[in-house]
C-alpha cells in the first residue's frame, strides 16, 4: 500500500503529516514554507509512494468559507496542475489548531515550546490525517 499525506496549508507555512505504508498510524513529518511546498512534495513523491493527498479545508463554525479558503483553493488547483495523476481530497479542519495546542499542553510541553507555530502546524496536519483515516474506516 502507499502512504496518505495530509497538508495543513497556510500562506506562510504548511504542516505535513504522513501515514505508515499500511495506513494505520498518522505521524507528523515536517513543516515547509508555503513557497517551497510543491518542490518538497515532488521530491517526497520520488522517494515514497503516496495514494492520496488530504488538504485541510478551513471553515467557520457555521460551515461557511473563511478568508483562508481562497488561498487553499488556489493551492489545491496548483496541486492538480503539478500532480494530475494524484488523488486529492479535502477534509474539514475546524478546531485542528486548537486541538493541536491542547495536545501540546497535554503532552507536557513547556510554554516556550507551545509557541512554536511550526509544531502547531505539523500537529494540525497529523490531526487532519487522523480524522481522514478514521472517516475512511
Amino acid at each position: 500500500m502507499a502512504r496518505l499525506l495530509a497538508i495543513d496549508y497556510g500562506t506562510k507555512r504548511c504542516g505535513i503529516a504522513v501515514s505508515d505504508p499500511l495506513q494505520i498510524i498518522a505521524n507528523g513529518l515536517t513543516t515547509v514554507h508555503s513557497k517551497d511546498i510543491l518542490n518538497f512534495l515532488e521530491t517526497y513523491f520520488q522517494k515514497e509512494a503516496v495514494e492520496v493527498i488530504i488538504v485541510g479545508d478551513p471553515k467557520k463554525l457555521s460551515g461557511e468559507a473563511t478568508d483562508a479558503t481562497v488561498h487553499v483553493n488556489a493551492f489545491v488547483k496548483q496541486l492538480h496542475k503539478k500532480f494530475p495523476e494524484m488523488k486529492i481530497e479535502r477534509i474539514d479542519e475546524r478546531f485542528t489548531s486548537k486541538m493541536a495546542f491542547q495536545t501540546m499542553i497535554d503532552s507536557g510541553l513547556k510554554k516556550k515550546a507551545r509557541q512554536n507555530k511550526e509544531l502547531v502546524d505539523e500537529i494540525s496536519a497529523t490531526i487532519i490525517l487522523q480524522s481522514y483515516m478514521e472517516m475512511k474506516k
